[in-house]
C-alpha cells in the first residue's frame, strides 16, 4: 500500500511541540561568538528632510560599539522599481519606520536607551498618505519622476464594450493594507570568515535569493556568501524579499570587526516590514437580465507604498480578473502609486485574492441588481468542463477545472435551500439577528514564477536517505511531504529519510518558497532525482543479483531489489547496494524545469450572523471546497486550508493596517491591530474535490494560498448579503462593527 494520500503526522512537530525550533534568537554557533547585538532607528514621521543626525550621546551610552548613519556607507544603494531606495535614509525619510541609522552595542538591553539618544533634526514635509492624494499629484514623493505613478498598464477601453449589455453595474471597492504578523518578525546574524567570506544566518522563505541580493548589495561574488536558514516562525510572502537591513548589518559586521545579531521588536514590525493587498478597484459588469454577463472591467490602483519593491502584484491581479468566468469582453488596467506608507510587498496570495474579490463582488452586485440568485448567476458564467485548458481573454492558460460541481458541492454540504428559507423566515420576523449567505468561486495560479527548483538525492551508505531540495518550508510541513514523496518511490521508511534545505552551501541552487510552487516544483524535483537513483541502482542491482537489468524491480514494500518473478534468485538492499558503491555513484541532482504554472480552483460558502443594532458580525459556518489535485498527505492539506481560511476570513472581518492624514500609522501595535483568533472562528466543514492537472508529473497544484482566496469574498458577500434587506449594497472590508452600522444607517436614509 503506497504512503502517499494517507494520513501522516508532520514529523516536524514533535521537536517544534517540545524541545521548539531554532530561530534566529535561538541560534549558539561558534561564529557567533562574542557578536554585538543590533537595533536600527526609525523615522517616526512619514515625511521630512533631514537636517542633521547627531550620534555622539548615543556613542558614549553604555555598552554601545559602533553608530552607523546613511554617510558611513560606503556600497550602493538598492533599486526599486524605477526609483533607488536606500539602505538608510540619509536626505528624506519617506514613511514611519524607514531606517535611519544602526546602532551596535555589547548587549541586547542596551540598545533601546542608545537608539533613543541618537539626535535627528527632522523638518516636515507634505505628506501622500492615500492613493486619491498620490493620484493628485501636488506633492511628489521621488522627485525625479516628477509623478506618484510607477507603472502604468492598460486603460485603452472600447467605447462599446457594454454597448448591448441591458443592466451596467460600477462600484469602486478597497482591498484594504494588511499586516502579515508572523509568530517570529525578522531576524538575521552574520559573521565573516578569516576568508573573507560572509556567512548569513537569516530568517526568510528563499535563501538562494537572499543570497544574491546580498552579494549585489554588498558588491560581492555569490560564492562569498552563504545564507543559512534556520526554522523560520512564518512568513506568509512578507520574508520573500531581501529588505534593507540584512544588507547594513552584513556591511556593520565587515566594519566593526564582529559578528552581529538582530532581532526587530513587534513594534518594529508592524510598521517596517512589508504590507500586503493595499488596492483600490473599480468594477464595471454588464450583461442581460438573465444574469449572462457579456463584459466584465477591472481597474487597478496599487498602493506600493514609499518604495515600488513589489510592481507585480496588479499585474497579477490583472491576469486573473475574470476569475472562473467565461466573459466574452474583459478589460483590465492598473496604475501603482507610491504614497508616505510601509512599502507593500506579497502576501498570501499576492494579487490573486484581489482579483478574486473583485470579480466576486461584481457578480453578487449584478445579481442584487436582476434579483437573480447568485449562484444561479455564476454557474451561468462558469467556464464549462469541457473548455479545459482554457485561456482567458487576460492570456491566463487554465490547465483544468469543474468550476459548476465545486459549487454544487458546497452548497450541497451547506444545505443552501434550508438556509435561504431561514433567511426569508427571519426577514419576515423582523428578527434583528440577520441571516447573511455569502459564496465565492475563485482561481489562482500557482507557481506562476516558472523558474523550476532543484532537487538531490543521496542513498547512503547504511541505506538511509538524505534528500537537498531548493525550496525552503516556513510552517508548512515540507519535510514530511518530501520524505513521503521519497518512501513511496524508494520503499524506505521515512524514518531513515532526512530533507536538508535552506543552506545555500548544502543546497547551491534553488529558489525558495512562494507562490505555493513547493510542491509542483520542488517535490517534482525530489521525485525526479529518486528516479534517476532508482535507475543507477537498478544496474548495480542487476550485477549483485546477477540478472537482466530488464528483469530487476524495486520492491517498495520491503525497499529491496529482486529479479521479477523469481523469488529463489534473492533480493538485495539499499544499504547492501550502497555498501558496494562508489561515492556518488547512488546519487542524483537535478533541477525540476518542467515550467508551466497551475490554476487550483474551488468554491466557498459563508453563514454570518449580523446583529443589525450594533453591527456585530459572527462567523457561523465556513463550507469550503479547495481542488488543488492529487492530496499527497491529508494532515499537511488539511492544515493549509485550516490556516488560508483562518486569513482570509480575518481579512474580510477584522485586520486593517491605517493610517492617518498625516502618515501616521494608527494600529500599528497589536492592541489596536485585529486578528483572527479561534474564539472568532467555527469549525471548518472542508469537502473534498480532485482534479489533476498534467504540468507536471505528480499531478499536483499548489495549495498554500488556495483557501485565503476563496474565503476572503464569500465572508464579505455574506455580510453584505445579511443587510440587503434594509437597503445595504456593499461594505468595504474589513466588515468591523462600526463600518456596518454606518452602512446600515446609510441604508436607513436612502430609504
Amino acid at each position: 500500500m503506497s504512503i502517499v494520500g494517507t494520513k501522516v503526522v508532520r514529523v516536524e512537530d514533535e521537536k517544534l511541540l517540545t524541545t521548539g525550533g531554532t530561530y534566529i534568537d535561538d541560534l549558539r554557533e561558534d561564529a557567533l561568538t562574542g557578536a554585538v547585538h543590533a537595533m536600527f532607528v526609525r523615522s517616526p514621521i512619514a515625511h521630512a528632510t533631514i537636517t542633521s543626525i547627531d550620534t555622539s550621546e548615543a556613542l558614549s551610552a553604555p555598552g554601545v560599539v559602533a553608530v552607523y548613519t546613511a554617510a558611513d556607507l560606503d556600497i550602493e544603494p538598492a533599486k526599486a522599481g524605477p526609483v533607488t531606495q536606500p539602505w538608510l535614509a540619509s536626505d528624506v525619510v519617506r514613511y514611519v519606520g524607514e531606517p535611519v541609522a544602526l546602532v551596535l552595542a555589547e548587549h541586547r538591553y542596551q540598545l533601546a536607551d542608545a537608539a533613543e539618544l541618537v539626535d535627528v533634526d527632522y523638518e516636515p514635509l507634505d505628506v501622500v498618505a492615500d492613493v486619491e492624494t498620490a493620484l493628485a499629484g501636488e506633492t511628489v514623493l521621488h522627485p525625479e519622476l516628477d509623478t506618484n505613478v510607477v507603472q502604468t498598464k492598460g486603460g485603452d477601453f472600447a467605447e462599446d464594450t457594454f454597448a448591448d449589455c441591458e443592466v451596467v453595474v460600477t462600484k469602486t471597492i478597497t482591498n484594504q493594507r494588511v499586516a502579515a504578523v508572523p509568530l517570529e518578525a525578522r531576524g538575521a546574524a552574520c559573521a565573516w570568515g578569516e576568508d573573507g567570506r560572509l556567512t548569513m544566518w537569516l530568517s526568510t522563505q528563499n535563501a538562494h535569493y537572499a543570497q544574491k541580493s546580498l552579494a549585489k548589495g554588498l558588491g560581492l561574488d555569490i560564492g562569498q556568501i552563504r545564507v543559512i536558514t534556520p526554522d523560520v516562525g512564518g512568513g506568509f510572502g512578507a520574508k520573500i524579499g531581501i529588505d534593507p537591513e540584512p544588507v547594513v548589518l552584513a556591511w556593520a559586521a565587515r566594519r566593526a570587526g564582529r559578528p552581529v545579531r538582530w532581532s526587530e521588536t513587534r513594534s518594529e514590525n508592524m510598521v517596517s516590514m512589508t504590507h500586503g493587498r493595499a488596492q483600490r478597484n473599480t468594477i464595471t459588469i454588464g450583461g442581460k437580465k438573465d444574469g449572462t454577463v457579456l463584459a466584465f472591467r477591472l481597474e487597478v490602483v496599487q498602493d506600493v507604498g514609499a518604495y515600488p519593491r513589489t510592481l507585480y502584484l496588479p499585474t497579477l491581479t490583472e491576469m486573473m480578473a475574470p476569475g472562473v468566468y467565461r466573459f466574452p469582453r474583459v478589460e483590465t488596467a492598473s496604475r501603482a502609486v507610491v504614497t508616505n506608507t510601509t512599502p507593500i510587498g506579497a502576501y498570501r496570495g499576492a494579487g490573486r485574492p484581489e482579483a478574486t474579490a473583485a470579480v466576486e463582488r461584481a457578480i453578487d452586485l449584478f445579481a442584487a441588481e436582476i434579483g437573480v440568485d447568485p449562484a444561479e448567476v455564476r454557474r451561468k458564467n462558469f467556464i464549462p468542463p469541457d473548455a479545459f485548458p482554457h485561456t482567458t481573454p487576460t492570456g491566463a492558460s487554465y490547465d483544468s477545472g469543474d468550476y459548476a460541481a465545486a459549487l454544487d458541492k458546497v452548497l450541497e454540504a451547506a444545505g443552501y435551500a434550508e438556509l435561504r428559507a431561514e433567511q426569508a423566515r427571519r426577514r419576515a420576523e423582523k428578527d434583528p439577528i440577520a441571516l447573511g449567505i455569502g459564496m465565492s468561486a475563485y482561481v489562482e495560479i500557482t507557481g506562476a514564477d516558472s523558474s523550476g527548483d532543484s532537487g538531490r538525492v543521496d542513498i547512503n551508505p547504511d541505506g538511509s536517505v538524505t534528500a537537498y531540495t531548493g525550496v525552503s518550508p516556513h510552517g508548512q510541513g515540507i519535510h514530511t511531504t518530501l520524505a513521503m514523496l521519497l518512501s513511496d518511490r524508494l520503499g524506505v521508511p521515512m524514518e531513515r529519510i532526512t530533507v536538508r534545505h535552506g543552506d545555500t552551501d548544502e543546497v547551491p541552487k534553488g529558489v525558495g518558497t512562494m507562490g505555493s510552487r513547493s510542491l509542483q516544483f520542488g517535490g517534482s524535483a525530489i521525485r525526479k532525482a529518486a528516479d534517476e537513483v532508482i535507475e543507477k541502482a537498478r544496474r548495480l542491482a542487476a550485477d549483485a543479483l546477477e540478472a537482466s537489468v530488464d528483469d530487476l524491480e524495486l520492491d517498495v514494500e520491503t525497499g529491496t531489489w529482486r529479479v521479477r518473478g523469481a523469488a529463489a534468485a534473492g533480493s538485495v538492499s539499499w544499504a547492501e547496494l550502497a555498501a558496494e558503491a562508489e561515492p556518488g555513484e547512488l546519487s542524483a541532482d537535478v533541477w525540476f524545469n518542467e515550467l508551466a504554472p497551475t490554476f487550483p480552483f474551488g468554491a466557498h460558502l459563508a453563514v454570518v450572523e449580523v446583529d443589525t443594532l450594533t453591527g456585530k458580525v459572527v462567523l457561523r459556518r465556513i463550507v469550503a471546497v479547495d481542488d488543488a489535485g492529487p492530496i499527497l498527505n491529508p494532515v499537511t492539506f488539511r492544515g493549509q486550508r485550516h490556516g488560508g481560511l483562518a486569513q482570509g476570513v480575518a481579512q474580510a472581518l477584522l485586520e486593517v493596517m491605517d493610517y492617518d492624514a498625516d502618515g501616521n500609522p494608527t494600529t500599528a501595535t497589536l492592541a489596536d491591530y485585529s486578528f483572527i483568533t479561534a474564539t472568532e472562528l467555527p469549525d471548518f466543514e472542508l469537502v473534498d474535490m480532485v482534479t489533476p492537472t498534467d504540468r507536471n508529473p505528480l499531478g499536483v497544484k499548489g495549495i498554500g494560498e488556495a483557501a485565503t482566496i476563496g474565503s476572503t469574498p464569500a465572508v464579505q458577500n455574506a455580510v453584505v448579503d445579511a443587510l440587503a434587506h434594509l437597503g445595504v449594497t456593499h461594505i468595504d472590508m474589513p466588515t468591523t462593527p462600526m463600518r456596518v452600522w454606518e452602512a446600515l444607517a446609510q441604508g436607513r436614509e436612502a430609504d
